[in-house]
């Protein structure tokens, strides 16, 4: 039999790349997703097969952050999170031979803004408000279920950086237009992730079957925002950028209908288990990241 992989909520940028990825390692991938030509979330069914006999089972669903907080919206984002993961967790009870390995998406907003010292697996405060309950409430989902036979980890991501998608697009369009200067104080920390590092991480868990648990998935050097668009501008090479105070911010987030904590949130987050148990990032610094990326 072929070997396979269960992608749930595979629709979007991690998810496109993550089933290139695995394709191309000579794996059947299965996608969950409300999309039509995809497994669909209300087919248990359908979804036991699917995992039935999987390797491993990659959770990305959620609802996109980059939104308004109104109370339809704040539902929608908790539900399609914590809903999704009870819907895998139980076809996961249901399977005779279920995958041996469950990585489950979680945040690194999960910690507190901090400006101060960085936030570990050991020694990070959870922070407070609506994402980090998000967080904590995506997490307990994942761990509640008792599963002898699989694995569970959860990835807390930092901001993922690539080619083709995610955040780098309308950070580019900020530099190309002169836009490119500091958002807010610039000293709140940019914790990042190249997306070739997230898929490695993966591989990385799969292979060491004695991992489990949380997990920051976080490149070893976060900068702060200041040096962040100092880099993209000078990668770019482009002299100058416009700053956006935090009032300008409050006011352009209305118009584009998200959030300011997007921007201005200070996460600093740092992948202490990862660094101890002998990962090695190709992209570990910014700069080693921007010349791939641009």
């Amino acid at each position: 039999m072929k070997k396979k992989i269960v992608i749930a909520g595979g629709t979007g940028f991690l998810g496109h790349y993550f089933e290139k990825k695995f394709t191309n390692l000579g794996y059947e991938v299965l996608i969950i997703s409300r999309q039509a030509q995809h497994l669909s979330w209300t087919d248990q069914t359908s979804i036991i097969k699917a995992l039935e006999d999987a390797e491993m089972l990659i959770n990305l669903a959620g609802k996109s952050v980059n939104c308004r907080y109104n109370e339809k919206n704040k539902k929608e984002i908790l539900n399609s999170r914590t809903e999704t993961t009870h819907i895998l967790g139980n076809a996961l009870l249901a399977c005779k031979n279920p995958p041996s390995l469950w990585i489950n998406s979680s945040t690194a907003t999960i910690y507190r803004h901090a400006e101060d010292c960085p936030m570990t697996e050991s020694t990070g405060e959870i922070g407070t408000g609506f994402s980090v309950d998000v967080a904590k409430a995506w997490e307990e989902s994942l761990f509640s279920f008792n599963l002898p036979q699989t694995r569970k980890v959860a990835l807390r991501i930092a901001i993922v950086l690539g080619k083709d998608g995610g955040v780098m697009e309308p950070y580019r369009n900020l530099v190309r237009f002169g836009l490119g200067g500091v958002q807010g104080s610039g000293k709140q920390m940019f914790s990042w992730i190249h997306i070739e590092d997230v898929f490695r991480i993966i591989l990385f868990i799969q292979k060491n079957k004695q991992l489990t648990g949380v997990f920051n998935c976080s490149a070893p050097h976060p900068i702060t925002n200041q040096e962040f668009m100092s880099q993209l501008r000078k990668s770019m090479d482009r002299k100058i950028g416009f700053p956006a105070p935090k009032w300008m911010l409050e006011m352009g987030s209305v118009f584009l209908r998200t959030e300011t904590e997007l921007v201005l949130k200070s996460r600093w987050v740092v992948p202490e288990r990862l660094d101890k148990e002998g990962f090695k990032f190709t992209y570990s610094t910014m700069d080693k990241a921007l010349e791939h990326i641009l």
